[in-house]
């Protein structure tokens, strides 16, 4: 395993030496520079994990190694250390992209347990990279796992439209993937090399969403310390996702509309247009025309947001996805939790495909990692899953009831027909449930006429 190569950048020599030696003993590779130039040619040549950085040096600041970093090797993590600690300084770092910011004199037992945190960081990191380069070769487009029609669909639609500069709305039940689908977009478009920058309307309490999109200047309203951008000006030449973008306030859809028009932004308290270029995705899980109709929502911004519109299908919609997401999350919370479960035992399936999902693929993939969490063996199996499923699927089995004067022929019909629909038509894990071979399955299927 490769050490983690931490970059030491202060223009006190003594300083520097002495972290750098505190961090090799527990096993770091270390750099050392004592100037913000020699730090940027370290940068410049990578293989950096992690950068330890003074703010105020004699050429070039921390903020700056900060910015270069950033850009240069946007997986790697930044410590910003100072004696000249403020809060605005510390809020300005942290939104820049700064892991933490400690205060001299530095302890070094908390430095190494920061460190020690970020290199665990990373290696979740490299892991569930590695999970979705699996993920893609084996299930499709940047790990959208699916083969249902509807996935389809949507896969098809995403593919169409991730290279264009289009305003998407993307609809759907809460936990269907709306922010998966938009990290997706612009991780396949031409600004890709930019974050991606998220608000979530329905987080942020009225009296602070426009701060929170246009920025603000300082002292533009009570607690306004200093001058902030907004989320538009940190989202400059990328992609900006508006999650919940029906739960926004008239007032603020106002700005908004004007944004998206002009293609400028004010911050509150100036008078000063900002020039922007963002491409704007918007999600929703509410119906839109309705809230047009009550008053809530302004129509004009929804033919603005409504550019191009993708609509995600709820999990009761696409059943026969169930097994390629029940087993893909298995094999990423196995390995992120360092476990070896590797099975969902069939009786624990049963159960699974029988319960309705209300919370979607959230709701499941939290269900898979609470299992895997919990479990003792190498296998899934039902003593695992949680309480409030095992009780929602009983009641709502679809096994169908015997009645007297039906023949077994009959009651076998029924039961292949009700498993088949149970599974969204998947004949592998039809078999599987009613204990039989795919061939055994097959031939039943041409003699009952259900092919």
């Amino acid at each position: 395993m490769n050490k983690t190569a931490i970059l030491v950048i202060d223009d006190n020599e003594e300083h520097a030496i002495a972290t750098a030696e505190a961090l090799q003993k527990v096993g770091c590779k270390c750099l050392i520079a004592t100037s913000g130039k020699e730090g940027l040619k370290s940068i410049e040549a990578g293989e950096i994990d992690i950068v330890i950085t003074d703010l105020i040096m004699h050429d070039i600041d921390g903020l700056q190694i900060l910015k270069t970093t950033k850009e240069r090797l946007p997986e790697a993590e930044v410590i910003l250390i100072t004696g000249y600690g403020t809060v605005e300084t510390a809020v300005d770092a942290m939104q820049k992209g700064a892991a933490t910011y400690l205060l001299k004199p530095i302890n070094i037992n908390h430095l190494r347990a920061e460190v020690n945190k970020l290199i665990e960081k990373q290696g979740l990191v490299r892991n569930n990279k590695e999970l979705h380069k699996q993920l893609d070769e084996k299930y499709g487009l940047s790990g959208i796992i699916g083969n249902s029609p509807k996935m389809q669909k949507v896969l098809n639609i995403v593919n169409q439209i991730s290279g264009t500069t289009a305003t998407i709305l993307i609809t759907g039940e809460s936990g269907t993937g709306k922010e998966l689908i938009s990290k997706i977009i612009h991780n396949n478009s031409l600004r890709k090399n930019n974050p991606l920058v998220v608000l979530n309307a329905a987080a942020i309490p009225e009296n602070l969403l426009e701060s929170e999109l246009f920025g603000h200047e300082k002292g533009s309203f009570t607690g306004a310390m200093y001058q902030r951008k907004g989320k538009f000006e940190y989202a400059n030449h990328s992609t900006l996702f508006l999650d919940e973008i029906g739960d926004m306030p008239l007032s603020t859809q106002v700005k908004l509309l004007r944004v998206i028009e002009d293609g400028v932004v004010t911050r509150v308290g100036s008078n000063e247009s900002i020039e922007v270029d963002v491409r704007l995705l918007a999600a929703t899980n509410q119906d839109l025309e309705k809230l047009i109709k009550e008053g809530k929502f302004r129509e004009d911004l929804y033919f603005r947001l409504n550019v191009v519109s993708i609509k995600l299908p709820p999990l009761r919609e696409r059943l026969e996805d169930i097994p390629l997401l029940m087993d893909a999350f298995l094999r990423e919370f196995s390995q992120i939790h360092n476990k070896k479960v590797s099975i969902i035992s069939p009786e624990a399936r049963k159960i699974l495909y029988k319960y309705p999902w209300p919370g979607n693929v959230r709701e499941l993939k939290n269900c898979i990692e609470s299992m895997v969490v919990v479990s003792m063996k190498d296998i899934i199996d039902i003593e695992d899953i949680p309480d409030h499923i095992l009780q929602r699927s009983s009641e709502t089995s679809t096994v169908p009831s015997l009645v007297a004067g039906i023949t077994i022929e009959e009651a076998e019909r029924e039961l292949i027909k009700s498993t088949l629909a149970n599974v969204g038509g998947n004949r592998e894990e039809a078999a599987k449930m009613l204990g039989i071979g795919e061939r055994t399955l097959y031939r039943k299927l041409d003699r009952y006429g259900l092919k």
